[in-house]
């Protein structure tokens, strides 16, 4: 694996004993069924939020959407985790980011009916389909340049300028659209909604608002107001068999000092990151997915990376580590909830056994594939199959998708595994060739 900076784990055999994580040649765990509040998934297999940026201007899901989520049905999960739905207008990420409403619930219902056809029809036992419900906060870029709506001030995530600050009673609004969100998530089949708390957008924002006055902020339990609230809102106006979930931050990396989950030496410090699992859990909440960092900041800390915009700090398997450990140190606190881990694409061809040897002890329930979904998506059916990840699949966690996300109208997809659509957008947006 070299010095594991700019290497991706090829195959199960080249992973051996470097990375000093658990490692299992019997997957069969991640093929058990697991029941989430009242329904269950068919797998442990989670293809992870990854958003396209390719829907209509009216938020409905695009042709480009549509494909996506066919190929992943196809690739057999047991939960399609839908990318980010904005609650509200200005919460949007980008001028094409989903967003549900009255108006275009038919759309969504269409797709989600299209998700379960498709695994059905593949061979695949019916998957899960669970929305993210989010508002992009201090991240807003509904007309396609900046309008921060950040929960509190953080001039270390400020170098493009101050963002707009928002008032309580804006955050009683945005509790009220995620909870109505919900509602219309479940009329449109989903079964179960993700209350984003993660990556800096707004409600993970404000996990970390300790200098914020009023109901939202300082103290623990207001902090933690807004996402509790939402979660027994929807409890309370949902369906038993409608999952609640939140995708978490519990840790925002050294880089953000007075961030959530960051102790006074740079480290995780769980202890409120715990805390609100068990509050959540209380709440109704049935799964929590457990991610970390912030994509636009310090993208290393939560998506592990071979190559990208910047030299880590930190040799990247060893950012794996933290996640898959964070994962495991919320399912000991909290035992009732499941939880999903993220980080294993930089595993390569070895995370899935990675991943069955953390699940085989107990770890955590379900493992989280996000980018390697897009460069792989049949990767469940294979592991399914027994054949395995195959090495001349996997995601070479290049950072090219992201390349893409970050240019203005850009599409992402993978540059290298699905070159047919995504090379041509490459090429164009980032004035690059494309080559591994």
């Amino acid at each position: 694996m070299k010095n594991g900076k700019n290497a991706v784990c090829r195959s199960a055999e080249e992973f051996g004993s470097a990375s000093g994580l658990p490692f299992s040649r019997d997957t069969a765990p991640l093929l058990e069924s697991v029941a989430a509040g009242g329904i269950a998934a068919p797998s442990r297999i989670v293809y992870q939020p990854m958003e396209g940026c390719d829907g209509d201007p009216d938020g409905s899901p695009g042709e480009l959407t549509v494909r996506r989520y066919s190929r992943f049905a196809a690739g057999g999960p047991g939960i399609v985790w839908f990318e980010a739905v904005a609650v509200m207008p200005e919460g949007r990420a980008n001028p094409r980011q989903l967003s549900l409403t009255e108006k275009n619930i038919g759309r969504f219902s269409r797709l989600v009916g299209e998700i379960k056809e498709t695994a059905v029809k593949s061979g695949n036992r019916e998957p899960l389909v669970i929305m993210q419900a989010t508002h992009s906060g201090r991240y807003s870029k509904p007309r396609g340049t900046p309008e921060p709506l950040a929960a509190r001030r953080a001039p270390v995530l400020e170098a493009a300028g101050e963002p707009t600050v928002v008032t309580d009673e804006y955050l009683d609004r945005v509790g009220e659209a995620l909870v109505a969100s919900a509602a219309l998530a479940e009329r449109a089949g989903f079964d179960g909604v993700d209350v984003k708390s993660c990556h800096g957008y707004l409600l993970s924002d404000l996990l970390a608002a300790r200098d914020r006055p009023g109901r939202y902020g300082g103290p623990f339990e207001n902090r933690t107001r807004l996402l509790l609230d939402a979660v027994r809102g929807i409890r309370a106006v949902c369906s038993g068999r409608f999952a609640v979930a939140s995708r978490l931050n519990v840790y925002d990396g050294r880089e953000i000092p007075d961030g959530f989950g960051v102790g006074k030496d740079g480290e995780p410090d769980f202890d409120e990151p715990a805390r609100l699992c068990s509050l959540l859990s209380g709440a109704g909440a049935d799964i929590v997915n457990v991610t970390m960092g912030n994509p636009y900041f310090n993208p290393h800390v939560n998506r592990p990376f071979a190559s990208g915009s910047y030299d880590p700090p930190e040799a990247p398997i060893d950012g794996v580590r933290r996640i898959l450990g964070g994962a495991a140190e919320i399912k000991k606190a909290v035992p009732a909830l499941k939880v999903v881990a993220s980080g294993l694409s930089f595993l390569g061809a070895a995370a899935p056994g990675v991943a069955a040897a953390y699940i085989g002890a107990g770890a955590f329930d379900f493992a989280g594939f996000g980018r390697e979904a897009i460069a792989y998506p049949d990767i469940a059916r294979d592991i399914a199959s027994g054949r395995g990840a195959d090495p001349a699949k996997i995601c070479l966690c290049c950072s090219k998708c992201t390349e893409i996300m970050r240019k203005p109208g850009g599409t992402p997809g993978c540059v290298v595994r699905d070159a047919g659509v995504y090379l041509p957008i490459y090429k164009k947006l980032c004035g690059k060739d494309g080559q591994k």
